[in-house]
């Protein structure tokens, strides 16, 4: 049975290098990475119902993965790591309503208008949640001091340098291990 469940980021797939270092590292069993909806409150449910039917140990979740794994922990009280998460997506992904093509597989899909407003909705402060936050400065999509501020009661870890991709995840795989089994 899976102990972490890996959300990946807009026009993302599950499956991609930072699920593949996870999976390595804490195995095949033990590591689920699935696709996500592309309508915000499509990603919710889906999420929800892995949750309700699984017993996950910890999130792991990368820019607007991490905002959903923010939503969810908090709802959960589950653990979660967070790299370069998205704190104001419904801002960031504004350019991006329109038909747009998954990085992974180059699927096209429809980012709409309203899933700004679903995203909005979904803003949760982190309060009961426990997160580690991996953020690095040179992030080229988002402003790695908005998360530094927004978590800043949480354990936060930035890294001078690095990318929105956060390309360098296996440097951190033991600290999240340790954070996991604390």
């Amino acid at each position: 049975m899976p102990k972490v469940l890996y959300l990946h980021g807009f026009a993302s797939c599950g499956e991609g290098n930072k699920s593949t270092v996870l999976t390595h590292f804490f195995g095949k069993e033990s590591v689920f990475a699935p696709n996500l909806p592309f309508a915000p409150l499509d990603a919710i449910a889906f999420l929800e119902a892995l949750l309700v039917s699984s017993s996950y140990e910890l999130l792991i979740g990368s820019s607007l993965g991490g905002f959903y794994a923010t939503y969810l922990a908090e709802k959960y009280g589950l653990k979660a790591v967070l790299l370069n998460p998205s704190t104001q997506p419904w801002l960031t992904l504004a350019p991006y309503v329109g038909w747009q093509k998954r990085f992974c597989d180059e699927q096209i899909f429809e980012f709409k208008a309203v899933y700004l407003e679903q995203l909005k909705m979904l803003q949760t402060p982190p309060q009961n949640g426990s997160y580690l936050l991996l953020l690095q400065s040179e992030d080229e999509v988002l402003d790695y001091t908005k998360a530094q501020t927004f978590y800043n009661a949480q354990r936060v870890i930035v890294e001078y340098g690095g990318n929105h991709r956060f390309e360098n995840l296996d440097d951190y795989l033991l600290m999240i291990e340790n954070f996991k089994n604390k």
